[in-house]
C-alpha cells in the first residue's frame, strides 16, 4: 500500500505546493466552509476517518505498531488518503497523533494494548518542567512533514489536507497524568498550587504548537485543527486564566491564512471562551445543540459538528435521521462543517460512514 500512495504521488507530481493557496483550495467546499462562504452542498469529514473499522487500515496494522505507521512516512499518507478514496469526504487529515511531539520530550512514549497512550516520565515536580527542552519539529519529527508532503501529491487536489495538534491544555495533561485522566486532578493541582510551573509549561508548550503547526503548513497542509480534547474538565474561570491567554497566542502565530478549527469535548460552558481565544471554526460535541451553539457562538465564526458517534452503531434510518437532525439545526446556514462530535469509533461499520456520506451530500442539496 506504500508503494501505491508513491504511485500517486509520482502521478501527481510537479511544481511543490504549499499552503492554503496551493492548487485545490481557493474553490473548495470545505475551505468554503470554513470561511462562511455558501457551498452547494454541506462539507463533510470525520474525526478519526481512518482507523480499525477499516478493513485496509487493519491489514496495515498486522505489521505495524501506531508509532511505526506514524513514522513511516509513505504508510501514514496512504491511510490519510483512505477515507478519500472509499467515501469521497470532503477534506484529508494527515495520519498522526497528538502526542508525537512528546516523544522528544524526553518523557517516554508508548501505546499500551487497551489502555491507549502512556507517558513513561510524567511531569511530577517543578524541576521536571525546567527540564523539557525547547523542541524543534523540524529535527524531532520530519516524518510527519514528509507524510504531509506525500499526502498532498497522493491526494491530487481532489480535497484539501487538514493538519493538527494537540492544544497545550491538552498536551499539558498527558504529561502531567502519564496518559488518559477522568478527574484530571495531577493537571488541577499543578495549574492551582504551583502557578509558575503552570505558566512555564504552558508557554513552552504553545511555542511547540506554534512551531509543528506552521510546519505542517510549510509543508502543505491548507488547514489545521487544535485538538483541545480534555479542556472541558475546567470551569470557565480556570479556562479564562490558565488557557486562554495560550490559546490566544497560539492562533494568533498560525501562520499562512489557512484556516484554524478550534476544538473541545464537553466544552458546551466554555465556547464564548473558546471564541474569544479564536479560530475561524469552532468544532462542537453532540452534548450541545449545533443551532443553540452557534447563535451563542456569533455570526463571525463557522461550525464543524456534531452528531454522536456512537450514532454510527445504528441502523441506516437512524442515522439518516440524526443527520437530518443535524443539518436542520444548523439551518442551511453558511459555514457548517459536517463531522461527528469526537472520532469514529472502532467497532462502526464503515458501510455505515459512507452512508452517512452520502445522507449528507443528499439532505443538505435539497
Amino acid at each position: 500500500m506504500a508503494d501505491d500512495v508513491k504511485r500517486r504521488a509520482s502521478a501527481h507530481a510537479g511544481p511543490t505546493t504549499t499552503g492554503a493557496h496551493a492548487s485545490g483550495g481557493a474553490r473548495d467546499p470545505f475551505l468554503l466552509a470554513c470561511r462562511r462562504v455558501p457551498t452547494e452542498y454541506t462539507p463533510i469529514w470525520l474525526m478519526r476517518q481512518v482507523g480499525r473499522y477499516l478493513p485496509e487500515y487493519r491489514a496495515i496494522r498486522e505489521r505495524l505498531s501506531l508509532l511505526d505507521l506514524c513514522k513511516t512516512p509513505e504508510a501514514a499518507a496512504e491511510v490519510t488518503v483512505l477515507p478519500v478514496d472509499r467515501f469521497k469526504v470532503d477534506a484529508a487529515i494527515i495520519f498522526a497523533d497528538i502526542l508525537l511531539v512528546a516523544e522528544p520530550l524526553g518523557v517516554g512514549l508508548e501505546f499500551a494494548k487497551g489502555e491507549g497512550p502512556v507517558i513513561q516520565a510524567p511531569l511530577r515536580t517543578p524541576s521536571d518542567v525546567e527540564r523539557l527542552p525547547e523542541v524543534d519539529p523540524d529535527e524531532a519529527v520530519p516524518f510527519v512533514f514528509e507524510a504531509i508532503r506525500l499526502a498532498r501529491r497522493a491526494l491530487g487536489g481532489r480535497v484539501p489536507l487538514i493538519g493538527f495538534a494537540g492544544a497545550p491544555f491538552t498536551l499539558a495533561s498527558y504529561l502531567i497524568e502519564g496518559g488518559p485522566s477522568q478527574a484530571f486532578l495531577r493537571t488541577k493541582r499543578v495549574m492551582h498550587t504551583e502557578p509558575r510551573t503552570w505558566q512555564a509549561l504552558m508557554e513552552k508548550l504553545s511555542r511547540l504548537a506554534i512551531r509543528y503547526l506552521n510546519g505542517q503548513i510549510a509543508a502543505g497542509a491548507q488547514a489545521v485543527q487544535l485538538f483541545d480534547s480534555w479542556v472541558g474538565c475546567l470551569s470557565p474561570a480556570d479556562y479564562r486564566h490558565n488557557v486562554l491567554p495560550y490559546m490566544r497566542g497560539v492562533i494568533a502565530a498560525i501562520e499562512g491564512g489557512v484556516p484554524v478549527i478550534h476544538f473541545g469535548t464537553n466544552t458546551a460552558g466554555l465556547l464564548e471562551l473558546m471564541r474569544e481565544a479564536g479560530g475561524d471554526v469552532i468544532g462542537l460535541d453532540w452534548r450541545v445543540d449545533l443551532g443553540q451553539a452557534w447563535r451563542r457562538l456569533g455570526d463571525g465564526v463557522a461550525v464543524q459538528g456534531n452528531l454522536d458517534p456512537a450514532v454510527l452503531l445504528a441502523d441506516l434510518e437512524a442515522i439518516r435521521r440524526a443527520a437530518r437532525a443535524v443539518l436542520a439545526s444548523a439551518g442551511g446556514r453558511p459555514g457548517h462543517i459536517f463531522n461527528l462530535g469526537h472520532g469514529v469509533l472502532p467497532g462502526t461499520p464503515w458501510q455505515h460512514v459512507a452512508g452517512l456520506v452520502e445522507m449528507v451530500r443528499e439532505e443538505s442539496r435539497r
